[in-house]
This record gives structure tokens, sequence and C-alpha cells, in this order.
């Protein structure tokens, strides 16, 4: 039922995502289905490019890639079932993104508990299971 799995993974905060990985662990079991690890980075803001070093998005997206590598091996998941990307922009249409490029059956993410400001402004998870095409386990805390 569910082959294909994206699970977004906020390295600022892996012991949040743990949840979803184990959640996306078990039914990639299950199903005989292959995780997808991914982290989005923001892009720089041009106001802050030149204090930055020439190579920093090049330096924070190597970083984030062996970040989840170690999260990939970390995760239980059978190595040839689980592969990391790490994209940048927006976070929830980065999401949205990946998902459609690797036609997810399923997009696995924990979400924070609700609080005010995200009753006026959204949050990432509320956008992904809004705007996701296929179907969208969030998983609390």
């Amino acid at each position: 039922m569910f082959k294909s799995i994206l699970v977004p993974i906020d390295l600022a905060d892996a012991d949040l995502a743990k949840p979803a990985i184990m959640t996306a662990a078990t039914l990639s079991q299950t199903w005989g289905g292959a995780v997808r690890l991914l982290n989005v980075l923001p892009m720089t803001p041009v106001m802050l490019a030149e204090y930055v070093p020439a190579d920093f998005d090049s330096q924070q997206r190597e970083t984030s890639e062996e970040a989840l590598a170690i999260v990939a091996r970390e995760s239980g998941i059978e190595a040839s079932c689980v592969s990391s990307v790490v994209r940048q922009g927006g976070i929830y249409h980065e999401i949205l993104e990946e998902a459609a490029s690797m036609k997810a059956d399923l997009i696995v993410m924990t979400s924070h508990r609700p609080a005010m400001r995200t009753y006026f402004l959204g949050s990432n998870a509320g956008h992904v299971v809004r705007y996701a095409k296929c179907s969208v386990l969030v998983v609390r805390h």
C-alpha cells in the first residue's frame, strides 16, 4: 500500500522527528516500501549574503547531508530501503515538490503542538496536509 514514504526532518530538532521515523520504519517493513528522509534548508536572505562566506550554502548543504546520513543509519530502516535528500527553499513547498518528484504514497511528519500563532499563520504540517496529493500522517510527539 505505501511503497514510497517521505519523512521531512528538521535537523535543528531531530528528536521531534523520531516518532515519524519510527512510524515510517514500521510502515516500510510492513508494506515493503522505501523511505526518503528530507531536510529543507532555508534560503539565505539577500541582505545577509555579503556577511556570510561565499560557500556558505554549499557548506550548509554538506553539513545537512552528513547529519541526514547519520539519521538514516540510526533509523533502524534497512540501508537498501532508506535514502536522504537535502533541498533548499520554503519548507512546505519543498516537501510537496519532493513528494511529487518521488511519487510518494505517504508523507509521515511530526508537528509541534498547536499554538495561537498557528491558528493565524498556519503551520508547515497544516500546509502539507492541505495541499499534498498523497496521504499525510501527522504524528504527535
